[in-house]
This record gives C-alpha cells, sequence and structure tokens, in this order.
C-alpha cells in the first residue's frame, strides 16, 4: 500500500472534515502529496486543526458547488487519485437547511465529476457517499450494494441524489475503454473516532459534556448503530483505490464498509463501554419523538462483497473502536507533551499493526 501512494498526488476533498482530515494524516505518512479541498474548518475545534495538518499539505478553499473553481483547481493539481469526502453530513442540520444540504452533496459532487470528465489524466477516483443513502425501511438485515438507494430526511436523499450523479457520470462518460478515470464508490456508517467535534454527534456531546463535569442528553438511547472507528471505512476506500490503481475490474462498482454485523450497538451500549475509560459519566435520557425530526433507529451494512472482491473486513471490536476514541480525546484534554498530530499517527500506526496481526489483506504489505 506504501508504494501505491508514495509520490503520488493525493487530492481530498473535505480534507478539514472529520474522516477526511484522518485520511490527510494517513496519506502524508505513506509518502503522498496531499492537496487539500475544503469550504471552511467546519467546527472549533477540529482534528484539522488541533493536529495542524494544515503545515503538512496544501490547502485549499473551495466551494465545490462552484464549478468552474472546481475545474480550474483539478486542472492544476493534476491528481493521480481522488478522494471525494466533502459534504454537509449531517441529518438534524438538513432539515435546517435542506437546500444547502442538497446542492453541496449532490452538486457538489457532480461538479467534482464534471471536472474529471475534462482532465486529461489518467486517475483513479473514490467517491464517498453514505450507508444513508439506502432507502432504509429499517429491517434487520444488512444493505447491499444493489438495494434501492432514497431517503426520508433531505440528508439521506441528498446521498441518493449523489448516487445518481455518480451513475450518470459513469455510465456517461467513464465506462468507456479510454477512459483515463478509474472510479471507485464507497458507502460507510456511523463513523466514530478522535477529532470529532461535529454538532448532534453523540460521541463529540459526550466529551463536550463530560470534559467539563455536565450532564449529556441523549435523545435517542435505544437506536442501534453499526459503530466503526474513522479508520475502518478509510482503510476500505484506501484498498479499494489501491485495487483500481492496478486493474480496471472493480471500475465502477460500489462498495459499503462497515464493522461485522454482530457489533450494531445501541447508543446505551455505546455509553455504558465509553465510561469503562472517562470518569465522571453523566447522561440524561431525553427521548422524545414529538421533539425531534425524524431519524432512523436500525440501519446496517452487508459488507460481503468487499470481503469476496478487496478481501478487505473491519479490523477493531467494537471495545476496541471505542477505547481508541475515548482515548484520543483524553489525550487532547489533558493537554499532554507530545502533539496531536504525533498522537493520531500512533493511533493510525497502532490500527494498522492491529490488521496485520489478523492477517488481514491490505495490512499485509504495509
Amino acid at each position: 500500500m506504501i508504494e501505491t501512494f508514495k509520490g503520488k498526488t493525493v487530492l481530498i476533498t473535505g480534507h478539514t472534515g472529520f474522516k477526511g482530515s484522518w485520511l490527510s494524516v494517513w496519506m502524508v505518512s505513506l509518502g503522498a502529496k496531499v492537496v487539500g479541498v475544503s469550504l471552511d474548518v467546519p467546527t472549533i475545534p477540529s482534528n484539522y486543526s488541533v493536529s495542524q495538518i494544515e503545515s503538512s499539505i496544501q490547502d485549499h478553499r473551495v466551494d465545490i458547488r462552484d464549478n468552474h473553481k472546481i475545474q480550474s483547481l483539478m486542472q492544476k493539481v493534476q491528481p493521480d487519485f481522488v478522494f471525494h469526502l466533502a459534504a454537509q453530513a449531517l441529518v438534524r442540520p438538513s432539515y435546517v437547511n435542506p437546500i444547502e444540504t442538497i446542492t453541496t452533496n449532490a452538486v457538489g459532487t457532480a461538479n467534482i465529476l464534471d471536472a474529471l470528465r475534462i482532465l486529461d489524466k489518467d486517475t483513479v477516483v473514490i467517491m464517498i457517499t453514505s450507508d444513508k443513502a439506502y432507502d432504509n425501511v429499517e429491517w434487520m438485515w444488512g444493505y447491499r450494494e444493489t438495494d434501492r438507494l432514497g431517503g426520508k430526511d433531505p440528508y439521506s436523499a441528498s446521498k441518493g441524489m449523489a448516487e445518481l450523479a455518480i451513475r450518470t457520470f459513469f455510465e456517461s462518460f467513464f465506462n468507456k475503454s479510454d477512459s483515463n478515470v478509474r472510479l471507485g464508490i464507497a458507502r460507510a456508517g456511523n463513523v466514530i473516532g478522535g477529532g470529532d467535534w461535529a454538532i448532534d454527534r453523540i460521541v463529540p456531546d459526550c466529551m463536550n459534556a463530560w470534559s467539563n463535569n455536565k450532564i449529556v442528553d441523549i435523545r435517542n438511547p435505544n437506536a442501534t448503530r453499526p459503530w466503526q472507528h474513522v479508520l475502518e471505512p478509510l482503510s476500505g476506500y484506501i484498498s479499494l483505490a489501491t485495487e483500481l490503481s492496478t486493474n480496471n475490474i472493480r471500475h465502477g462498482e460500489a462498495y459499503n464498509f462497515g464493522p461485522s454485523t454482530d457489533q450494531n450497538y445501541s447508543v446505551r451500549d455505546l455509553i455504558n463501554e465509553m465510561s469503562n475509560y472517562w470518569d465522571q459519566v453523566k447522561w440524561n435520557d431525553a427521548s422524545d419523538k414529538e421533539a425531534y425530526a425524524y431519524e432512523s433507529e436500525l440501519l446496517k451494512l452487508n459488507c460481503d462483497k468487499a470481503f469476496f472482491d478487496l478481501n478487505w473486513h473491519s479490523t477493531l471490536k467494537f471495545e476496541e473502536t471505542i477505547k481508541m476514541t475515548v482515548e484520543w480525546y483524553k489525550h487532547y484534554y489533558k493537554n499532554t507533551e507530545k502533539s496531536m498530530y504525533d498522537y493520531t499517527i500512533d493511533q493510525i500506526n497502532q490500527y494498522v499493526r492491529l490488521a496485520k496481526s489478523r492477517s488481514i489483506a491490505w495490512a499485509k504489505n504495509d
């Protein structure tokens, strides 16, 4: 995997966000020249700021809804790899500003694809959407890549629209023998880990409250999610990009990257596990279905296709996921001497070592 990205130009949209900042650090550690594209830093604080990632990459502030600027930047950067993560990534804010959510997630995605359409360079592209792109009927089975897309809320709908844009551009422009673009689609679910301070997300809400010895309100403690550490789907994105860089067999394919099906846990389970690594955990059951906009209670992914095609599967157990997450925040709030960038690198290396020890394919040659 190191040789795949060493010396290559990797363009990451949404590099200031939670996933994008971790991917940026990982790519730098693999020897890539990282170019980031984001509208702004989404939260204060953020992993991007506290880990001082800007000093290790090229930083560009561009709105992905601006087609002309995205095209100009793509021509200037001439990337070998593109990871498209830029998005309005939360459900509840999508009710407050649905048009911004839809234009960012759907039109923004189309603009990235349009810029790639006119780029005269061999490029591997990973388009990241979401598990919420699926039309969730809250059944007990994990969603497969061929299941229906859609969504009841504006965020989920915007991700379904993005998927339609990706499919349209693939069939119209990239599904040709002479195409310069090799494209893969990645879908992942609830991602947790250190450095996330987004609003209306359970782990940041808990860390913000508990670090100040306050009680956190939990609005849906019985909701179940396929909790996974941020590094899990990122290893999937990297695996897919590596595969596409060597052949076009998976060109245009979509993949789910999530934890094993036996790792669906409730929010209550998550908090109880977090309490093993953080003192003075206080929370209040604030369930009130009339007070909040619709949010699904059950959603999980079937990742068999990623296993059979890419030999990818998740590395961490639920308990390891929670421990790594809480320890990152403890390191931050304790203000220890080691920089957050170095600690983030340490956790990436720890994750890679665990993957190697468990004979996971992508880590064998790392």
